[in-house]
Order: structure tokens, then C-alpha cells, then sequence
């Protein structure tokens, strides 16, 4: 296995692992999120106009996580583009070298 096989191997893994990670996060943070809410509701203290702010709470949340993955993906993509135009390159090279 190449290194440049073995770094992207790697790329994968890290971009799995911090995709999993801010789902994980996510969950747990709407969770946590949604416990003063959950303890209004119960003692009535939330109206029918306040019940809307769990639905905005959650999405604001997601937003951010999604943003979150959003970039790691794309960042992902990068990588991959760069260790695609260094196999280029190294093939390029070798090409040329045999050529002389």
C-alpha cells in the first residue's frame, strides 16, 4: 500500500470519525437542550406561543451541525482532490523519466 494510499485511508477515517462525532454531539446537545423545556412544560409555565421556541431551538441546533458536517465534507473533498494531483504529479514524473 502506497503512502499517499495510506493518508488517504487515513483522511477517511478522520472524516467518519468527525462526522459521527457531531451527530453524536448533536444528539446529546439537543438533549440537554431540551431540558428547561421540558421542566416548563411540565409546571404549565409554556403557552401556545412559547411552544413554537422548541421547534426554533432544535433547527437552530441542527443548523449548526449540519454546518458542521457541511464542512468536513467539503474539507474531505479538498484532501482527496490534493492526493489525487500528487498521484498525478508522482505518475507524471515517472513518465517523464522514463521518456529521458
Amino acid at each position: 500500500m502506497s503512502l499517499l494510499t495510506r493518508i488517504e485511508a487515513l483522511k477517511d477515517l478522520v472524516q467518519e470519525a468527525v462526522d459521527k462525532g457531531a451527530t453524536t454531539v448533536e444528539q446529546i446537545h439537543q438533549t440537554i437542550a431540551a431540558m428547561p423545556l421540558d421542566a416548563l412544560e411540565k409546571r404549565g409555565l409554556l403557552t401556545d406561543k412559547t411552544t413554537g421556541l422548541r421547534e426554533t431551538q432544535a433547527a437552530t441546533i441542527g443548523t449548526v451541525y449540519d454546518a458542521i458536517r457541511r464542512i468536513n465534507q467539503e474539507v474531505g473533498e479538498l484532501a482527496s482532490g490534493l492526493i489525487e494531483t500528487i498521484e498525478d504529479q508522482i505518475a507524471a514524473q515517472k513518465n517523464i523519466g522514463k521518456k529521458s
